[in-house]
């Protein structure tokens, strides 16, 4: 069993340059990556930066982690503008950048229908996700893309000269049916879940129902699942990731034993759900095998 990658979610709720503090101790206490939220507000929290713009600043400042979106939302972003931010970011920060991407929450604070239009049913918004996906994926190898979809159009796009990274930035996609599955299959360099479950679960018992439809799912694309990483992005469970050093070793090693590679765990933020002691942030950010 290897250890997993660990990783930290920064929140995009303070000015600059104090926010650009945060993203270098980040990269001090070695985290593997920094992520960001990508919505135009998060459950009512004001005020909340964009995540492209932040990632950008954030790439500037540092030099050695990687920074990314967790996630991406199709829900009010067009795949040309979002691959021509994403290749300026991979060239900001040398390739350090990584896209992952989901289908959109579907409440209004999560940015479901911000765009106005007609709300999206479960299979519409599949659909609009596993398009989106597959523009952006042409978009970022280039050299010219023309696309005709149901829900996206491209036309005569000139992407050169590409990505810093080849083929193109790595993908995260988060999935949990069986449909979202076989995207993460045939377009994820990482597969991403909470550990939520709708059947009642526990997270751990979702977690490795989850791990094997992608196995499933996988197989189905021909391509073995041990190329795809796994990242669990913690804190949505009622599971005590922060609560200690002790705590977090516990949960990160059963999430290993599974088959999770990369945890992903929240910098602290004072008072409410997301609270913690800098002192275990610390010590979970020397638990990465980097820094080990």
């Amino acid at each position: 069993m290897t250890a997993p990658r660990i990783s930290t979610v920064m929140w995009p709720i303070k000015p600059w340059p104090e926010a650009g503090e945060e993203w270098r101790r980040a990269e001090e206490l070695g985290f593997h990556t920094a992520w960001v939220y990508d919505h135009i507000a998060w459950k009512g929290t004001t005020p909340w930066y964009d995540a492209y713009t932040t990632l950008a600043a954030a790439a500037a400042v540092t030099s050695r982690i990687r920074v990314g979106t967790l996630v991406t939302s199709a829900n009010f972003r067009h795949p040309v503008p979002t691959a021509h931010a994403i290749k300026t970011i991979d060239l900001i920060s040398q390739g350090r950048v990584t896209i992952a991407i989901g289908s959109g929450g579907t409440h209004r604070n999560s940015d479901a229908g911000i765009l106005g239009g007609d709300d999206w049913s479960s299979r519409e918004r599949a659909e609009r996700f596993a398009e989106w996906v597959d523009l952006l994926d042409k978009l970022l190898r280039g050299p010219e893309v023309t696309f005709e979809g149901t829900y996206y159009t491209a036309r005569e796009v000139v992407t050169e000269p590409g990505c810093v990274q080849r083929p193109r930035v790595p993908f995260g996609i988060a999935a949990n049916g069986p449909r979202g599955m076989r995207l993460a299959a045939r377009q994820g360099d990482t597969w991403v879940t909470t550990g939520r479950s709708k059947t009642g679960d526990g997270p751990y018992d979702a977690v490795r129902a989850q791990l094997e439809t992608l196995h499933e799912a996988c197989a189905a694309e021909g391509r073995d699942s041990s190329t795809v990483r796994r990242l669990f992005l913690a804190g949505f469970t009622g599971e005590p990731w922060m609560e200690s050093i002790e705590a977090f070793r516990d949960l990160a090693g059963r999430y290993a034993e599974l088959g999770i590679t990369d945890i992903a765990v929240h910098w602290p933020r004072p008072g409410g759900d997301w609270a913690a002691d800098p002192k275990v942030v610390e010590a979970i950010a020397a638990e990465d095998p980097q820094t080990s």
